[in-house]
C-alpha cells in the first residue's frame, strides 16, 4: 500500500500539487449474523481503497479509489489537477502538520488472538446468556491497516484489531432488550455481558403503558446516553461549527453543561475502538478536553484550523474534517444505585431516530426504544412505551445532576463514534407520547 501511495504522491508532484495525504485502508472483516438462535448469515470480505487530498495555491480537493491499475491512477490525478481550475480558493487553508513524527506503541489496540478466535463461541456465550428463546444480532471481527503517506515527511502505518457483538433479546412482541460489547483486544471481549444485559432488560417488561408527557427526571443507560453523545460529538469538530451544524457556535469557554460534566476525546486510549496512533495529518493522537467541569474549551481540530483559531492541534485531523476518536465522559461519584434513587423518574435503556429539528438551537427529538420503566425511589414501578425524548441537546448537558462511576464503551451503527460512558441521570426532560 505504501508502494501505491508513493505513485500517487509522485503525480501530484508533477502536476504542481502542494499540500498532498494519501491514506490507503485495508481492512479484513468478518460478519456473522444471528436471529432466533441460530446462524443467519456469515460473510468475509477485505475492503480496500485510498482517500486522496491535494492542493494547489490554496485550492482544495478529494477523492476515494479502489482500483489501483496505473491508467485509473492516472486519470484520477489529472482530473482532480482539472478541477483545481473550478474550485475557489480557500482563503482560510493553512496547510497540513509538518513531519516526520514518531509514534508509541498504544496498548490494548493489537490481539492476533482475535484472528483466530471462533466467532460462533462467542454468539452462543451472548445468546445463552439472555435466558430468551428469541435473541438477534451481529458480531464483527475487525483486522484494519492504515498506510499514510504526506508530501510534508510523514509516512506511517498502524495496524489494529476488534471484536463486538450486537445483542437484541425478545420476551414478547413489546418486550425487547439490546446491548453491545466491544474491544481491541479478546481478553476485554464479553460476549456473556452483552446478553445478559440485553435479556434482563427484555424479562423487566411487563404489559408496558402508554407513557405520559410532561417534564420528567431520565436516567440513561450508557446505551442511550451513548448514542446520543456519539452524535454530539460530531457537532464539536470546527468544520461542523463553521458549517452551522452545531449548537456550539460562538460558545468557546462559556457554560454548556453541568458542572459536573467533563467530555473528553481521547485518541490514544487503550482498548478504545476508535483509537489510533495517528490522525489523517500524521500528527500523534492525545487526549483532548472538550468540555471541562461544564465549560467549552475547545473545538476539536487539524493544522489548518488552529492556525486559523490560534489555537492547539487536537489531532483530530479527518481528511475532509476534523473528527472523534473515543469520546469519554469522567466519571462521577455515584454507585448505580444512587442515580434510580429519585421520587420519580423514566429509565430508558436505547434510543434511536436521533433528528435535530435546528442544530444551531440543538433541539431535537429522539425515539426510546426497547425497555422504558417508570422507576420511584429506585424501585421499577413498570414498564411504558411510545414516548418521545424532545429537548434541547445544550439544555440535556445543564440538566445532568448524576453521572455514574462506572464506564462502558458503547459502540454499534447507531453510535458510529465510540463514547465511554456511565449511567446519567438528567432533570426535567421534556417527553411527548404517541395519541393511541
Amino acid at each position: 500500500m505504501f508502494e501505491i501511495n508513493e505513485k500517487l504522491m509522485n503525480l501530484g508532484k508533477k502536476m504542481g500539487f502542494g499540500d498532498m495525504v494519501i491514506i490507503s485502508t485495508l481492512n479484513d472483516r468478518k460478519q456473522v449474523r444471528f436471529a432466533n438462535g441460530e446462524i443467519t448469515i456469515a460473510k468475509r470480505w477485505l475492503e480496500k481503497k485510498t482517500e486522496i487530498f491535494v492542493e494547489k495555491d490554496k485550492r482544495v480537493v478529494s477523492t476515494e479509489i479502489s482500483n489501483y491499475e496505473e491508467k485509473h491512477m492516472e486519470e484520477v490525478m489529472q482530473n482532480l489537477n482539472k478541477l483545481m481550475n473550478s474550485v475557489e480558493k480557500k482563503e482560510d487553508y493553512y496547510g497540513i502538520a509538518e513531519g516526520p513524527f514518531k509514534y508509541g506503541e498504544i496498548e490494548e489496540t493489537f490481539d492476533k488472538k482475535i484472528l483466530d478466535t471462533d466467532p460462533i463461541e462467542h454468539i452462543e456465550a451472548a445468546i445463552n446468556a439472555t435466558k430468551l428463546d428469541r435473541v438477534a444480532g451481529v458480531l464483527y471481527i475487525d483486522h484494519p491497516q492504515i498506510y499514510l503517506s504526506t508530501s510534508n515527511s510523514v509516512e506511517a502505518k498502524d495496524e489494529g484489531t476488534g471484536i463486538e457483538i450486537s445483542v437484541r433479546a425478545f420476551k414478547d412482541d413489546l418486550a425487547s432488550g439490546h446491548s453491545t460489547n466491544s474491544s481491541r483486544v479478546l481478553s476485554k471481549f464479553k460476549p456473556e455481558e452483552a446478553g445478559e444485559k440485553a435479556g434482563e432488560i427484555a424479562r423487566m417488561v411487563e404489559d408496558p403503558k402508554l407513557g405520559e408527557s410532561g417534564k420528567f427526571d431520565v436516567i440513561f443507560d450508557p446505551m442511550a446516553i451513548g448514542n446520543l453523545l456519539s452524535m454530539m460529538g460530531r457537532f464539536t469538530s470546527a468544520m461542523a461549527v463553521e458549517a452551522g451544524f452545531s449548537f456550539l457556535i460562538g460558545k468557546l469557554e462559556k457554560k454548556v453543561a453541568s458542572e459536573d460534566f467533563t467530555f473528553r476525546d481521547i485518541g490514544n486510549l487503550p482498548n478504545g475502538y476508535g483509537t489510533r496512533k495517528f490522525d489523517d495529518e500524521g500528527v500523534p493522537t492525545k487526549s483532548t478536553n472538550i468540555i471541562e467541569n461544564g465549560t467549552l474549551k475547545t473545538y476539536l481540530l487539524n493544522t489548518s484550523y488552529a492556525k486559523k483559531y490560534n489555537m492547539e492541534n487536537t489531532a483530530n485531523s479527518g481528511i475532509i474534517m476534523p473528527t472523534p476518536w473515543n469520546l469519554y465522559v469522567e466519571p462521577g461519584d455515584h454507585e448505580e444505585v444512587e442515580i434510580f434513587d429519585v421520587p420519580r423518574a423514566i429509565y430508558v435503556t436505547n434510543v434511536w431516530y436521533t433528528r435535530f429539528q435546528n442544530y444551531v438551537s440543538g433541539d431535537f427529538s429522539t425515539i426510546p426504544r426497547d425497555g422504558i420503566f417508570l422507576v420511584e425511589h429506585g424501585e421499577i414501578k413498570g414498564a411504558i412505551k411510545n414516548i418521545r425524548i424532545s429537548d434541547n441537546m445544550q439544555r440535556l448537558l445543564t440538566g445532568i445532576d448524576a453521572i455514574g462511576k462506572d464506564l462502558r464503551q458503547v459502540h454499534w451503527w447507531e453510535a458510529e463514534i465510540p463514547v465511554f460512558v456511565p449511567y446519567i441521570r438528567v432533570k426535567d426532560v421534556g417527553i411527548t407520547r404517541a395519541t393511541q
